[in-house]
């Protein structure tokens, strides 16, 4: 659906400060090549705690971060072969999450029927996907896709963050270019105009005019001379519950989100730059251009990023009821799409409950019947023999 793009002002409703998330998607949890075989870490997914691990056959597990034996976070266990072992008594689970072993109970004894909830997982372009929602869904999505990931033609540079904040607000920074305001002492963009906008049940995109001059702009081929100014599009697609962007065939974002908790969210992000080099000249030079592009570029437009996000956050907390104007239709689109994905969930969910509660019903109703017919049929038994 095609929306207006005009600036008026609308009132930011305070529900998406609170709202959770949609868990029936693919979320990244850290870099792959960061987790070694035999190696276990704590991530959380929208206040699920899970512990990741890599069996020593270089498989990724994902378990509930809790023993079912005490609760205890099995990430502070130990991984020993293709299970994880909790570091209280040493109870074994595999990667189902079915206890394996108890190491002081003898052999012939039976294991106890303990059960660790397990999640779906994958490693696809160096990052770890869990899919914290409905197991029976998790084949019927799958984490963006990335044209340019190992395109020889690209500079891949990947950058990780942390927000103390709400994801609504770091989802809303991502999508909102008139902020280059922020940005201007390290030669940012300028001059946004919003030229389109566009929305579906599980997307928005936006399409926005940006001006660019300065030394960067020329090295990131943007302009020819640096005191040049140079317009183009980009277009942002939050496709939830990440993102991607595009400059017009120059350079592109994936952008894929973390909410950890009401006030938490973590990024794991990918630009890729077409750098005017020839490639017998890019690859040796790759590693120093990704560090310099981190160090001296984007680290630093994220960490103004992160300043002002964290600072809405807190004024947030101080006065709930406070009330908010915004002006770019695209925020307020966003906000819709988180409202809308998370009221969907609950109501699927409930859903769901109310299936399941209704054939337990059914169930419960049945029994009495079935032994009434049982003990009736015993004493007709009797009495024939």
């Amino acid at each position: 659906m095609e929306l207006a793009t005009t600036l008026t002002s609308q009132t930011v409703q305070n529900a998406v400060r609170e709202v959770g998330i949609n868990p029936n998607y693919w979320y990244p949890v850290g870099w792959a090549n960061q987790l070694k075989s035999g190696q276990v870490i704590p991530v959380t997914i929208w206040q699920q705690a899970i512990a990741v691990y890599r069996d020593t056959n270089g498989q990724v597990h994902a378990l509930e971060d809790a023993c079912p034996h005490k609760g205890v976070a099995l990430h502070k266990g130990e991984v020993q072969g293709c299970n994880l072992t909790c570091a209280y008594h040493g109870w074994e689970f595999n990667g189902k999450g079915e206890c394996v072993n108890v190491p002081y109970l003898p052999p012939e004894q039976k294991l106890p029927r303990a059960q660790a909830r397990t999640y779906p997982v994958q490693e696809k372009y160096n990052l770890i996907w869990v899919f914290p929602g409905d197991p029976a869904l998790a084949t019927s999505q799958q984490p963006p896709l990335m044209a340019e990931y190992d395109q020889a033609h690209w500079l891949m540079v990947p950058v990780t963050a942390r927000f103390r904040a709400h994801f609504s607000m770091c989802n809303e920074n991502t999508m909102d270019v008139f902020h280059g305001f922020l940005h201007k002492k390290l030669q940012g963009w300028f001059d946004p105009v919003l030229l389109s906008l566009k929305e579906t049940e599980s997307s928005v995109c936006a399409e926005y005019n940006v001006s660019y001059k300065g030394r960067m702009a020329k090295f990131l081929g943007l302009s020819d001379r640096a005191s040049q100014v140079t317009t183009l599009p980009i277009s942002i697609h939050y496709r939830y519950p990440h993102y991607y962007s595009s400059l017009q065939g120059i350079s592109s974002l994936y952008l894929m989100r973390l909410p950890v908790g009401l006030t938490q969210s973590r990024s794991f992000a990918y630009f890729f730059f077409r750098v005017r080099l020839p490639q017998w000249i890019l690859k040796p030079l790759q590693p120093l251009l990704q560090t310099l592009l981190q160090r001296f570029m984007l680290l630093r437009f994220l960490a103004q990023d992160i300043e002002m996000v964290e600072s809405e956050q807190q004024t947030y907390l101080t006065n709930p009821q406070r009330r908010y104007v915004e002006i770019n239709p695209a925020i307020i689109a966003v906000q819709r799409l988180i409202v809308r994905q998370y009221e969907q969930f609950m109501q699927q969910s409930s859903h769901l409950q109310n299936k399941r509660q209704t054939n337990s019903n059914v169930s419960d109703a049945m029994s009495p019947t079935l032994t009434s017919d049982h003990t009736e049929a015993t004493k007709e038994n009797s009495l024939i023999g």
